[in-house]
């Protein structure tokens, strides 16, 4: 049997209490209604996943701006507001812990995907080049419009209202996106930020922004309900953030600063620089949440037992098998998954994975 005993561990995560160390990582499902609206499906979804504890959700936009990819939910309108709620009212009834991932794509976005249909907004004129599936088939994303420094500041009233909007749900908290090649992270690679501004050239400057959100959004919420995610190195959305003497400055300097306004956790996409994930829990004063691409079964507890991470959170593995807390337990087996319904709509490949009892 795979030994996974240090997941079993209760932890206490700001405001609520985890009976263990897993959690649901966040994954895009494109189930949406056109106007952002979480689905008639996404409180089952997430509902089936409650035994996980901690559910991340997928990332949600704060405003029409911040939306890249046909079919993501919003968490800005009313209609939006009442859609989470649904899923946070599904979520609790289950005993499981719902945190809403606020995500702004900044460039990677293109105008069909968007309600408003304008250019995508970013810290520079600077192209990703990236195909994005559009209604029409692929197409490139366009050379998206440099944010004034105004409008920078109402990016971060955006992510302020949304936070708000996320408690107003339901929720028992947010996830602040800064990885992944999102709008945050653009702000943080030097060939994304080409600004002369108070947020880009250093890498001071070029953190300001996402220190700015994360305060802004504590200061709504409160520190304990507000997690943050970041992704170093991590080269999706064609960012380039230098060589690894950069890349550590970067984010000792960005996790230093947020460690000071006590957020509830710090979530890394790691991609295998262990000297700078070491360094960076030694100086994050709260829960760490790991995610290591590629990560198997026999290694989810790696990170846990290392001393490198309280919380576990899982992506496909959790998404292909919602009762996987049982199937973990017992030494299970894993359904297998079904990449072709990753993005596809509707029920199949979302809700209908069977249970163990089921297989």
């Amino acid at each position: 049997m795979t030994s996974l005993s240090s997941v079993w561990q209760p932890f206490t995560l700001g405001r609520i209490e985890l009976s263990h160390r897993l959690a649901l990582a966040p994954m895009t499902r494109n189930r949406a209604d056109p106007d952002g609206t979480p689905g008639e499906l996404a409180a089952e979804y997430y509902s089936q996943r409650a035994s996980l504890g901690l559910l991340i959700t997928e990332g949600t936009q704060p405003s029409a701006d911040g939306q890249g990819y046909l079919n993501t939910p919003g968490i800005y309108t009313p209609e939006q507001v009442a859609g989470w709620a649904r899923v946070a009212d599904a979520v609790h009834d289950k005993g499981g812990h719902l945190f809403v991932q606020l995500m702004h794509v900044g460039r990677i976005a293109h105008p069909d995907n968007t309600p408003h249909h304008r250019q995508p907004v970013a810290p520079s004129a600077i192209s990703a080049e990236q195909d994005m599936f559009t209604a029409e088939g692929p197409k490139k994303t366009p050379v998206p419009r440099a944010l004034s420094t105004a409008e920078v500041q109402n990016v971060v009233g955006e992510f302020r209202h949304a936070a708000v909007s996320a408690i107003a749900a339901g929720a028992d908290g947010v996830e602040i996106h800064a990885a992944n090649g999102y709008l945050l992270h653009q702000f943080l690679a030097p060939n994304a930020n080409q600004r002369t501004d108070q947020y880009g050239g250093s890498l001071e400057n070029r953190a300001r922004f996402v220190i700015e959100v994360a305060r802004a959004v504590a200061e709504e919420i409160g520190a304990d309900r507000t997690g943050i995610r970041i992704s170093p190195a991590v080269p999706l959305g064609a960012l380039d953030e230098g060589d690894a003497v950069a890349v550590r400055a970067q984010y000792r300097y960005l996790v230093a600063e947020l460690a000071k306004l006590n957020l509830v956790y710090l979530h890394v996409h790691h991609l295998g620089d262990d000297e700078l994930l070491t360094s960076l829990r030694e100086a994050w004063p709260n829960a760490m949440l790991v995610v290591r691409l590629g990560r198997e079964r026999d290694g989810i507890t790696a990170d846990i037992d290392a001393g490198l991470a309280d919380v576990a959170p899982l992506g496909r593995f959790a998404l292909a098998n919602p009762d996987v807390v049982e199937r973990l337990r017992t030494d299970g087996p894993l359904n297998d998954l079904d990449p072709e319904t990753l993005y596809s709509g509707g029920g199949h490949g979302y809700i209908d994975y069977p249970l163990l009892a089921q297989a």
